[in-house]
C-alpha cells in the first residue's frame, strides 16, 4: 500500500494544479457543507450544554456518514480480483477523492480575482472577492489591507486546504483527510466566537485547533525552506515565524502567516487584532504572486518531506491500513 498511497497523493496534487475545483454540485466538500448547514439548526437549544452536545453531534454524524461511504467504497474496490486493475482503480478513485479535500488552484483563483479587481482600480469589487476567503469585515479596508487579507488567507489556506489534508491522509488515509476537512468546514461555518455559534461551534473549533497544531507548525517550517529555494528571505521568514507566530487569536494560524510575512519582508495586519512582520504595510500584486509560488512549492515539499516519510514509517509498523 506504500507506493499506491504515494501515487494517490501525487495524482491528487496534479489534478488540483491542472483542473482546480469542480462546481459545487459535484464537490463533496460542498455536499458536506450543505449537510452541516442542515444539521446545525437542529443543534440549537437554549441550554448551553445541550447546544454544545448538539455541536458534537453535527460533526460526528457528518463524519460517520462519510466514513461509512468510504468504507463501502473500499469494500467495492477490494472485490476487484485482478491486481493491476485494482491498483489502477485505487489510485484513480483515491486521487479523485483526495483532490476534493485540497485547494491549491482554488486559492490561487480567489487571490487573482482580488488583484485583478485592484488592477482595474475597482477596490469595492476587490473587497467583495476578499470577503469570500476571509471572515473579517472587508467593507472599509484600504488597498494594502485588502492585499494583506489575501496574503494571510493564502498562508492560512496552505494549512487548511493543502497540508492539513495531506498530513491526515498520510496518517489515516482518506477517512483521516475527510474528517479533517469536515471539522475544518464546520469550524469555518459555525466555529465563530459569537452568541449565535459559540456553543454549537465549540466542538468544531476545538477539534480544528487540535488537528492543526502539528500541520501548521510543519507548514511554517516548509514555507521557510520554500522561501530559500525561491530566493525569498528565508532568514527573516524564520525570525518572524518564531517571534510573531503566537500573536494571532488562533493558536495555529499565526505560524504560516508569520513565515510568509517574513519571507516577503513585509507586514500583515488584521486591524485591531494583530500585526505580523516588520516594516510598513505596503503591499503589491507581486507579493501575492510570490505568495502563490511559495504556497505551491510548500505543497509539493510537504508531500515529499512529510507525507511520504509518515506513510513509510506507519506502513513498516503495520499501522497504515486505511484507504
Amino acid at each position: 500500500m506504500i507506493i499506491e498511497s504515494i501515487f494517490v497523493i501525487g495524482f491528487a496534487i496534479l489534478l488540483d494544479l491542472k483542473f482546480g475545483d469542480p462546481k459545487n454540485k459535484y464537490h463533496p466538500t460542498a455536499w458536506i457543507g450543505t449537510l452541516i448547514a442542515k444539521l446545525t439548526p437542529m443543534a440549537k437549544n437554549e441550554h448551553p450544554v445541550i447546544e454544545k452536545f448538539g455541536g458534537v453531534c453535527v460533526v460526528t454524524i457528518t463524519s460517520g456518514l462519510v466514513i461509512l461511504l468510504l468504507f463501502v467504497l473500499n469494500i467495492g474496490i477490494s472485490l476487484i480480483t485482478i491486481d493491476y486493475l485494482s491498483l489502477i482503480v485505487f489510485v484513480i478513485v483515491g486521487g479523485l477523492l483526495l483532490k476534493t479535500t485540497i485547494a491549491i488552484r482554488g486559492m490561487e483563483k480567489h487571490a487573482k480575482s482580488v488583484i485583478e479587481s485592484l488592477d482595474e482600480d475597482n477596490l469595492d469589487l476587490a473587497r467583495i472577492h476578499l470577503s469570500m476567503i476571509v471572515k473579517r469585515n472587508t467593507k472599509n479596508l484600504d488597498k494594502n489591507h485588502v492585499l494583506s487579507g489575501v496574503l494571510e488567507s493564502i498562508s492560512e489556506n496552505t494549512v487548511d486546504g493543502i497540508t492539513g489534508p495531506l498530513f491526515y491522509y498520510a496518517l489515516l488515509g482518506l477517512p483521516g483527510a475527510f474528517v479533517y476537512r469536515i471539522i475544518n468546514t464546520a469550524d469555518s461555518m459555525v466555529g465563530y466566537k459569537t452568541d449565535i455559534f459559540k456553543n454549537v461551534g465549540w466542538f468544531a473549533a476545538t477539534c480544528d485547533s487540535i488537528l492543526n497544531y502539528i500541520p501548521s507548525r510543519l507548514t511554517g517550517i516548509i514555507m521557510i525552506i520554500s522561501a530559500a529555494i525561491l530566493q525569498n528571505n528565508w532568514r527573516e521568514s524564520y525570525k518572524i515565524m518564531i517571534r510573531d507566530g503566537k500573536k494571532t487569536e488562533s493558536p495555529n494560524a499565526g505560524y504560516p502567516m508569520a513565515a510568509l510575512a517574513g519571507a516577503l519582508e513585509t507586514k500583515f495586519e488584521k486591524i485591531n487584532h494583530y500585526k505580523l512582520g516588520d516594516g510598513e504595510i505596503i503591499l503589491t500584486k507581486e507579493d501575492v504572486h510570490s505568495a502563490i509560488s511559495i504556497m505551491k512549492l510548500t505543497s509539493v515539499l510537504f508531500f515529499g518531506i512529510v507525507s511520504i516519510p509518515i506513510i513509510f514509517i506507519l506502513s513498516i509498523v503495520g499501522w497504515w491500513v486505511l484507504v
